[in-house]
């Protein structure tokens, strides 16, 4: 009797040890896929300035790698839920982990609407009306996405609501470049094709730092078990750390 406790509890080690290893390899995967986003974002923008169509090209082929590192990471998530069905905290990394790739795609597609416009660039002058606003504003949400994966890795509340904060501190450099575009447009409305891609190109780059915000979100709700979404300033600085330095 006594050897057949002893079995069963070495089987549910094994069974322990499997499953702590699948979640770990699902973790890795999903940085993995952030990793590959950020220099989406880089390389895109670097197109959009330069006018760099094989940059611009090369971002756009990112696009699809990243598609399918999430359709990989959603499979996985679905096996395990099925052969584990897990519980508590590591039911809500599995449910984390589906949501941030859905957010990283989603960052990925509009990486790739920026390298788009840098390649219509290509095929006529381009308007540096806004590109002080434009490299400052990708720096940013560059800098939000790698702090939320960040975050992700060492599961930090206190950073994670940090990336939440900054997300409207882009909105200096969003607004002031969609002034000077617009008013481009005014005087010279010859101007307006190479605009409107620049236009466009700030949106999406504005978007991809609301989906790091979103990133963000879910880490807090990983951690805690508690919604984010939609709180205000004030309550999301009662989240932070007040030991820990800005």
């Amino acid at each position: 009797m006594m050897e057949e406790k002893s079995g069963s509890l070495g089987a549910r080690q094994h069974i322990s040890t499997r499953f702590a290893e699948e979640l770990e390899a699902i973790k890795n995967s999903l940085l993995e896929m952030g990793g590959k986003t950020e220099s989406q974002i880089r390389l895109a923008t670097e197109a959009l300035l330069s006018g760099a169509g094989d940059t611009a090209e090369e971002a756009v082929q990112m696009d699809r790698d990243i598609n399918q590192m999430e359709v990989e990471i959603d499979d996985q998530c679905a096996r395990i839920i099925a052969r584990r069905q897990p519980a508590a905290f590591d039911l809500r990394l599995i449910i984390s982990i589906a949501k941030v790739t859905t957010d990283l795609e989603r960052i990925g597609d509009e990486a790739s609407k920026v390298a788009q416009m840098a390649l219509k660039s290509t095929v006529r002058l381009p308007v540096r009306v806004a590109e002080n606003h434009t490299t400052a504003l990708a720096t940013h949400v560059s800098n939000m996405l790698r702090r939320a994966l960040d975050a992700f890795a060492r599961l930090s509340v206190d950073a994670a609501v940090r990336v939440m904060l900054a997300n409207k501190d882009s909105m200096e450099d969003y607004d002031a470049g969609m002034q000077l575009l617009e008013a481009a447009i005014r005087d010279n409305p010859a101007t307006l094709k190479s605009c409107m891609d620049q236009i466009w190109a700030l949106r999406s780059l504005d978007r991809i730092g609301d989906h790091a915000s979103n990133i963000a979100e879910q880490i807090v709700y990983l951690v805690t078990g508690s919604d984010v979404r939609h709180m205000d300033e004030a309550t999301l600085l009662n989240l932070l750390d007040v030991s820990t330095d800005s």
